[in-house]
């Protein structure tokens, strides 16, 4: 974007005017070089996308396993002591405890994503702005230019005999 911004700012600029003529294979070349960052910036965004579900993935095995040894515990205190209310207690909190852990996870994976996600939209965004920018330009100049060729054939039809007239010049 900066080397765009730069190549506009740096062109040619027209008297008594905003416009500026750029070097086009320059302009094109930004433009085929952003064209080629965008799906780059996408797959980032996508890989991005896959480590949070592997995190929240893992929080859930996580979760299982916490639970799986509650029950264990759980079905070891009834067996060898008979003591059935304190593993119900203490399968419910170990259970709670582990689904409160395995949703702290999964919420961290998810703002992380929603981050990293909210951030490349932007940059999306100023590139499309950009590129927006620059078309803008560039029909504004092809209908200037139209307008010039226009003025140009009156002016080669005026008096060629005399030396001293200015002769229109074709960038």
């Amino acid at each position: 974007m900066t080397r765009l911004e730069s190549l506009i700012a740096n062109g040619r600029h027209f008297p008594m005017t905003q416009n500026v003529a750029i070097h086009q294979p320059s302009a094109l070349d930004l433009l085929d070089q952003i064209r080629v960052a965008i799906p780059e910036e996408i797959r980032a965004a996508n890989r991005i996308t896959a480590e949070g579900n592997q995190y929240i993935e893992k929080a859930q095995e996580e979760a299982e396993r916490i639970v799986a040894k509650a029950q264990e515990q759980a079905a070891f205190l009834i067996d060898e002591r008979g003591l059935t209310r304190a593993a119900e207690e203490e399968g419910r909190r170990i259970v709670a405890l582990a689904e409160r852990e395995g949703e702290d996870v999964r919420r961290g994976a998810d703002e992380y994503a929603a981050s990293v996600l909210i951030a490349l939209e932007g940059e999306v965004v100023k590139t499309l702005q950009s590129i927006k920018k620059g078309i803008a330009l560039l029909d504004e100049r092809r209908g200037e230019a139209s307008e010039l060729n226009g003025h140009e054939a009156d002016a080669w039809q005026a008096d060629e005999s005399e030396e001293d007239v200015p002769q229109p010049v074709r960038a």
